[in-house]
């Protein structure tokens, strides 16, 4: 399974705000959103990711104010992404070694959708289901 097959059943939507704005008001976006991480975007280039893990550390852990503190202070800026075609096992790898949860996903230099781990993890479930109800049948089969 690819990035794409993802993107077809969750669909392509991309939330993105600008690094200038506060962190409250970047978590306002994520909680009308229902969304763990909100890109920053400007002028078309993908600049970075707020998590609300990031949030948890870079605000909270350090008594800072959500209201006073731009995006741009606590945003990752060192962002991976992948492509459509990629596979399931390679995205996961991607964030199993650099420890992220999110992936924006990048096509002809323009972000077309981003993927979760749990995105990754809930189609990597279905390819396992169908993989062993396709090897049921074969051993149901072959058994008559």
């Amino acid at each position: 399974m690819t990035v794409n097959q993802i993107l077809s059943t969750k669909g392509k939507e991309v939330y993105s705000i600008v690094s200038t704005i506060t962190v409250y008001e970047a978590l306002k976006v994520m909680g009308e959103k229902n969304i763990g991480a909100v890109l920053i975007i400007e002028d078309n280039v993908l600049k970075g990711v707020l998590s609300e893990r990031d949030y948890a550390r870079k605000i909270v852990l350090k008594d800072k104010s959500s209201k006073k503190t731009h995006v741009n202070e606590i945003m990752e800026k060192e962002v991976f992404t992948v492509k459509p075609s990629d596979n399931l096992d390679y995205c996961m790898e991607l964030m199993s070694t650099k420890r992220i949860r999110h992936l924006p996903v990048i096509e002809n230099d323009q972000t077309i959708g981003i993927i979760s781990m749990g995105d990754v993890v809930k189609a990597i479930i279905e390819v396992q289901k169908n993989t062993i109800e396709h090897l049921d049948s074969y051993i149901s089969g072959s058994k008559m």
